[in-house]
């Protein structure tokens, strides 16, 4: 393996660097709710895919107050 003769600069790294950015995750408005999720999911909100009921969303339930 050659060894490098002298330090490569911080310019010519961040140039190498300047394609390795994050992309932000697209979001869709589910049908049901209107609420924003990633498609190809289940919505997180109303637990609807595809215009079916696949999760059903348990209700909270309130803990009761010790006096």
């Amino acid at each position: 393996m050659p060894c490098p003769k002298r330090k490569h600069t911080r310019m010519r790294k961040g140039l190498r660097r300047t394609h390795w950015k994050l992309s932000s995750s697209n979001f869709s408005k589910c049908p049901q709710c209107g609420e924003p999720k990633l498609p190809h999911r289940v919505c997180p909100n109303c637990g609807f895919y595809n215009g079916e009921l696949v999760v059903v969303k348990k209700e909270k339930t309130k803990k009761k107050e010790t006096e």
